[in-house]
């Protein structure tokens, strides 16, 4: 699952995380990414510690089977955090799907952490061009969703998933327990507060979004890249 930052990815991971059938990887080239940019991002060094921060060997293990032998192995991606030397070709033989966030929503949600934001960021630039090499691969458009159709309707934007992946809905996607997991990233205890709190999908998000001159320049220019995909965001499992 590709997404960008505050795009509802970790509350996604939990759904799919609360599925008997399903291991999850959160975030799992950070590290690589923490190392080789010197990002100054909160818990840098801890996070840094905690995970395999080669680039290949990463790669190599998600292509791998899951580490407990699940049928299932969600692995939560950013695209901000491409910066090393893989790339689309190496993902040979996955399946992947696109978590989407209209920009004015994100880039306010990401401001309320960080204090500025760069469409570098984001990452919606190689979320575009990726999404349309695996396009070309399949020959018709992956599987996307808007974090806010999930929040709309979290039964039936996750049935529709589901049945674009191939696999079984399950409605234990729709709510999990409170807390902490051991699949969460070194970096929870300054992310993660409000899902830890969580026991399911929260209220749909409604209204406008008052953005800075600047802030709201930056969801101009992401726009277009956020229309390129919303064009094909799954609403509904489909009829039948």
């Amino acid at each position: 699952m590709w997404s960008g930052p505050r795009n509802l990815s970790t509350a996604m991971m939990r759904s799919f995380g609360n599925r008997a059938d399903t291991f999850v990887s959160d975030e799992p080239f950070y590290g690589c990414f923490l190392r080789d940019t010197g990002a100054d991002h909160p818990l840098r060094e801890e996070v840094i510690a905690a995970m395999d921060c080669d680039w290949r060997s990463v790669m190599s293990t998600l292509s791998g089977d899951p580490p407990d032998a699940s049928p299932i192995w969600y692995q939560k991606h950013m695209w901000h955090e491409m910066t090393g030397p893989i790339g689309f070709d190496d993902f040979t033989g996955f399946t992947h799907a696109f978590l989407i966030r209209e920009p004015e929503r994100m880039i306010a949600s990401y401001l309320k952490m960080r204090q500025t934001a760069r469409i570098e960021n984001l990452g919606l630039e190689l979320q575009a061009e990726f999404f349309e090499r695996e396009c070309d691969r399949l020959g018709h458009a992956p599987p996307v969703v808007d974090a806010n159709d999930v929040l709309g309707d979290p039964g039936a934007v996750l049935a529709g998933l589901c049945a674009a992946l191939d696999i079984a809905g399950d409605s234990a996607m729709l709510h999990w327990p409170a807390g902490r997991r051991e699949t969460d990233g070194a970096w929870a205890p300054h992310w993660y507060t409000s899902v830890e709190a969580s026991t399911g999908f929260g209220p749909p998000e409604s209204g406008d979004v008052d953005l800075p001159a600047d802030a709201r320049r930056l969801a101009d220019r992401c726009r277009p890249l956020y229309n390129q995909l919303a064009l094909h965001r799954i609403t509904a499992a489909p009829a039948g």
